[in-house]
């Protein structure tokens, strides 16, 4: 389908949130390609941005052509199920609004348990549809990509089999509101008889569906336990929706290459070192509908610039024969950010980002075109993929892959991405919590002391297999968010981790 075509009207008031407050908007797009995301097209005045004199990045400019990432995915379900709220009622998913209290679950010890949680955002997208019939006969319309709590933990409807449980209790529909009100706070969550699957299939064409964004990350769908998406606090400075705004409302600088070009040419311009990947990942998905990254890479080489890219997205395999050409007559560097090494656990924090295999052959890629390549082991996630049996896998794997570096970056835990990874934390792995209260306090940063046991941990890995560049300063000195240069491209993103944490 033309993109032309699914133009919307940016007059339209209240068409999606945030249009009129988006400065040099021309048009918001959606297509079949990118179900549940919207690109808002604009027309930059400047895209070659100054990092602010408090910063203490090695690097004193950027530059992202995308604000937002369509790295993640949306989970949605049909408008007419039924969402249980903290009063007793059950209201249907569609009329749901930002500021209501519905039912969620939080992991307390070893039990989950219900309790109330506020409605952060809620959205709308055209999605194609499954439906699901349980053994007592509840049914539900989702997306192939919506999760459910089941017994043997989250799984995608598309993973779902007909020996799966669901975990809830659908009985509580069958009961009075008010006895509803009285029996569900604080009470455990369980698996009741007739919550097996015992249908799935697909229901005919795309239609338009619905989900929540909660402080709990989930919420009670149809008596079930229902997945939703992350709240992350950003794009509250368009106020885009902060619940599900960085991976669905994707700003997209479509007159990046030019304005690059033009504001390169000018006679102050000192070339400067230039990063890439520094807020925003270049190589998102998006980059392969728009190719924006060729005309700003030709703007750098022309003026003499030069410039890093730091990417988890395998795209820039595209363009590696032109980098290879400009690296001839500007300095290049190139970095890939690896998170996580277990399959299963990237799967349930970075659903839809590249898998780490897929991003080790972006390494071998990288290296096979001529390159050095740096990897930002980050961000290395405390008591979960720190252990020396992981980092160990990590660095060999790194390393056979050809990696000419890398650099640990312990998780930072900002506002935004501290609420939900935490209410991820308790329902995933609710012993870890008070290690991560210890380790974080209320700051982003965690203690500076994890950084020498991570870097006592890494040291002799790195000097085995090469790697090795002074980890111990490296990783206290990003644990405690201090000053430090390192990898061979030339990047220090402290201050972003490009991941969806």
């Amino acid at each position: 389908m033309r993109w032309q075509a699914q133009a919307l009207d940016a007059l339209d008031e209240g068409a999606l949130p945030g249009l009129a407050r988006i400065p040099g908007l021309l048009r918001s797009v959606r297509t079949p390609d990118f179900a549940g995301v919207t690109f808002h097209e604009v027309r930059a005045r400047s895209v070659l941005n100054k990092v602010p004199e408090a910063s203490r990045l090695p690097f004193r400019w950027t530059i992202n052509p995308y604000r937002g990432c369509s790295h993640a995915c949306v989970y949605c379900l049909a408008g007419d199920t039924p969402v249980l709220m903290s009063d007793g009622r059950q209201k249907p998913l569609a009329e749901i609004r930002v500021g209501d209290t519905v039912i969620g679950t939080e992991r307390t010890g070893r039990r989950r348990q219900y309790r109330p949680t506020d409605v952060h955002a809620h959205w709308s997208t055209t999605k194609p549809a499954v439906q699901l019939v349980l053994e007592d006969g509840t049914t539900f319309v989702a997306s192939p990509d919506h999760r459910f709590l089941t017994t043997r933990g989250w799984q995608p409807v598309a993973e779902l089999t007909l020996a799966d449980q669901f975990v809830g209790a659908s009985a509580l529909r069958h009961l009075p509101r008010h006895a509803r009100r009285r029996k569900i706070a604080g009470s455990t969550v369980t698996s009741e008889p007739g919550l097996r699957v015992v249908s799935i299939g697909p229901v005919g064409p795309e239609r338009e569906m619905y989900d929540i964004t909660t402080g709990t990350g989930d919420f009670i769908a149809n008596g079930v336990v229902s997945h939703n998406c992350f709240a992350r606090g950003t794009h509250s400075w368009l106020e885009l929706d902060t619940g599900t705004g960085f991976d669905s409302e994707i700003v997209v600088k479509v007159n990046a290459p030019d304005v690059v070009s033009r504001e390169l040419g000018r006679a102050s311009w000192t070339r400067e070192h230039v990063a890439l990947g520094t807020n925003t990942d270049p190589y998102q998905r998006a980059e392969g509908r728009y190719r924006l990254m060729p005309g700003i890479i030709g703007a750098l080489a022309v003026s003499g610039t030069p410039f890093s890219i730091l990417t988890k997205g395998t795209l820039l395999r595209r363009d590696l024969p032109l980098l290879t050409r400009v690296a001839r007559e500007v300095e290049v560097g190139l970095a890939v950010s690896v998170a996580i090494y277990d399959e299963q656990l990237h799967e349930r924090l970075e659903p839809g980002a590249p898998s780490p295999r897929a991003r080790l052959a972006l390494v071998r890629e990288i290296r096979d075109a001529g390159f050095d390549c740096g990897v930002l082991l980050a961000p290395v996630l405390p008591h979960l993929t720190d252990s020396i049996e992981h980092l160990e896998a990590a660095v060999s794997e790194l390393a056979a892959a050809g990696a000419t570096s890398v650099t640990p970056i312990p998780l930072h835990l900002r506002p935004g991405a501290r609420e939900w990874f935490m209410a991820w934390l308790s329902r995933e792995r609710p012993d870890l919590i008070g290690a991560y209260e210890d380790l974080y306090g209320r700051g982003a940063y965690v203690r500076a002391s994890y950084g020498d046991v991570l870097a006592a941990r890494l040291k002799p890995l790195l000097e085995r297999y090469g790697l090795d560049r002074s980890a111990r300063g490296q990783a206290r000195g990003l644990a405690a968010g201090e000053d430090e240069e390192h990898d061979s491209a030339g990047v220090r993103p402290a201050g972003e981790q490009l991941t969806l944490m």
